[in-house]
């Protein structure tokens, strides 16, 4: 019997083939789960650490880990209720929302943190993604996302020396002299 409505799944029996990596197989599937989004937020938090941001080493994989953990859960079939993951998955995104906002200073006419807020959003859908149990497409999200972090780094700090004063009026840098 075909799936109309996510209403209607009660059960790992009711999860259509193409869903197969979706229910929870048990205690040692979640802590399996739990252990590859430690490894991916461990991942982005040691190059935010390395770069001396302060959502770090500890921060992402934290973020990483509740994100996959709530995923996981709204999987487990319960008879007595029914779970809409796309529902908990909504409510992830809006309070790590909040987190990332929280991670955004403005210090003056400088606005800092915008690439940490940017960094704890995408480590929670990197989180999700393994609690779904796309483990392949959460390290390959994982590599996409260190990948800029790390390279394009350089080519800021070589090309854009006054990208801190990006407005016609702001007082213009000097290249610094190598």
């Amino acid at each position: 019997m075909p799936r109309t409505s996510p209403a209607l799944r009660t059960g790992p029996e009711d999860v259509p083939a193409e869903d197969k990596n979706t229910p929870i197989s048990g205690e040692l599937d979640l802590a399996f789960r739990l252990v590859i989004s430690l490894f991916v937020g461990l991942v982005l938090g040691f190059e935010r650490e390395t770069r001396g941001h302060p959502a770090g080493l500890r921060t992402m994989p934290l973020i990483s880990i509740g994100a996959c953990l709530f995923t996981a859960l709204g999987l487990i079939p319960d008879f007595n209720r029914i779970v809409d993951p796309t529902r908990i998955a909504a409510q992830i995104v809006t309070g790590v929302g909040f987190i990332g906002a929280g991670s955004i200073l403005r210090q003056g006419e400088e606005v800092r943190g915008l690439t940490t807020a940017a960094s704890i959003w995408v480590v929670a859908s990197i989180g999700m993604a393994v609690g779904f149990g796309y483990y392949p497409v959460a390290v390959f999200a994982t590599v996409l996302v260190v990948a800029p972090l790390v390279a394009l780094r350089p080519i800021e700090d070589r090309f854009f020396h006054a990208r801190h004063n990006r407005r016609r009026e702001d007082p213009k840098t000097e290249p610094p002299q190598t």
